[in-house]
C-alpha cells in the first residue's frame, strides 16, 4: 500500500487511525450489543424465537468462531493461539438474538481454548447460574453441557418427539452461524486474517461486532463479495475455516437418566410430545 492510497498518510499514521476509530466504535458497545435483561425484554426475544422453529424458552443461541491472526501474534506462548486447525487465532464466542443480532461478544480467549471452557469462564455463564433469567434457555452445541439453561442437541433419536425436538433446536441454533456468516462478509478480515497485535484485535472485532448490529437494524444489504480480494467461490470456505467444530462433552450417564438433562427431557416429553400428537 502507497501513501497514495492512504491519502497522504504514512502507514504507521493510518495504523494509528484505524485503531483509535476502532477503540471508539468499540466503546459503544454498551448501547448496541446489550442482553435481554428485563422480564419483557426477555420474553419478547423468547417469543421472537419461538416464531422461528416453536423451540420455546429461547433468549439466545451461542456458539464461537475463530478470528485467525495471519502470522504468529507473538508474545511469550504464541502456541496458545494455535487452534485445532493449526493456524493461529482468537476463539470468540458470540450470543445472538432471533433478529441476527450480537446480543454477547466475548473475544479474549486464544484459540486453543475450548467453547465450552470459555462459557464457563464469561460472566454471562455466572447470571444463569444465578438464576437471573428465570427460565430462559441458551442453545448450544454439543461441545457445551446440558443443563437447566443450556439446550444442546441430542446424539440419537428414538421417538417422534426426541426428532421434532432434534428439528426444532437446529433451526432455532442455526441463526448464531448465520450470524457468523454475516458478519465475515460484511467485514472480509474476521474471515481472511487480522495482521495486527493481540491487543489491537480485541478493539477492532468488537467494533465490527458494534457496526453489524446497527447495520441490521437500519436494514443494511450485505455487500456483495469483494472478488478482487478473493475468488468467489471461495467465500463460502473461508467464511467457515473458523467454524471448528468442538467435541462433544456429554459423557458418562445416559441422557434419559443424567440430572443435569432433566429440563431438556421434560421439554421433550411435555413440549415437543404435545406438538406431535
Amino acid at each position: 500500500m502507497t501513501a497514495a492510497d492512504l491519502c497522504g498518510f504514512s502507514t504507521s499514521t493510518a495504523h494509528r487511525i484505524v485503531h483509535r476509530v476502532s477503540a471508539a466504535i468499540a466503546s459503544l458497545r454498551p448501547r448496541h450489543i446489550y442482553f435481554p435483561e428485563l422480564p419483557d425484554e426477555i420474553r419478547k426475544t423468547q417469543i421472537e424465537f419461538s416464531k422461528r422453529a416453536k423451540f420455546p424458552y429461547v433468549i439466545g443461541a451461542i456458539d464461537c468462531t475463530h478470528v485467525k491472526f495471519i502470522k504468529s501474534p507473538g508474545g511469550e506462548n504464541p502456541e496458545i493461539f494455535r487452534n485445532r486447525k493449526n493456524y493461529f487465532s482468537l476463539n470468540v464466542q458470540a450470543i445472538c438474538n432471533a433478529k441476527l443480532e450480537f446480543t454477547d461478544v466475548v473475544s479474549r480467549w486464544p484459540g486453543s481454548t475450548h467453547d465450552s471452557y470459555i462459557f464457563n469462564n464469561c460472566y454471562r455463564r455466572a447470571l444463569f447460574d444465578q438464576g437471573h433469567y428465570g427460565n430462559a434457555v441458551l442453545v448450544g452445541d454439543a461441545g457445551y453441557a446440558c443443563n437447566s439453561y443450556m439446550m444442546t442437541p441430542l446424539e440419537q433419536c428414538s421417538n417422534g418427539p426426541e426428532d421434532l425436538y432434534n428439528e426444532s433446536h437446529i433451526r432455532t441454533r442455526n441463526c448464531i452461524e448465520r450470524v457468523f456468516g454475516l458478519w465475515k462478509r460484511r467485514f472480509p478480515a474476521m474471515a481472511m486474517g487480522l495482521g495486527v497485535s493481540v491487543q489491537n484485535s480485541f478493539p477492532i472485532i468488537i467494533a465490527t461486532a458494534v457496526l453489524h448490529n446497527i447495520a441490521r437494524r437500519s436494514g443494511e444489504v450485505i455487500p456483495p463479495n469483494d472478488n478482487q480480494i478473493i475468488n468467489p467461490d471461495s467465500w463460502d470456505a473461508l467464511i467457515t475455516q473458523g467454524d471448528i467444530s468442538s467435541e462433544n462433552i456429554n459423557i458418562g450417564q445416559s441422557y434419559r437418566t443424567n440430572p443435569n438433562y432433566r429440563r431438556r427431557n421434560e421439554l421433550i416429553t411435555n413440549y415437543f410430545g404435545r406438538l406431535t400428537r
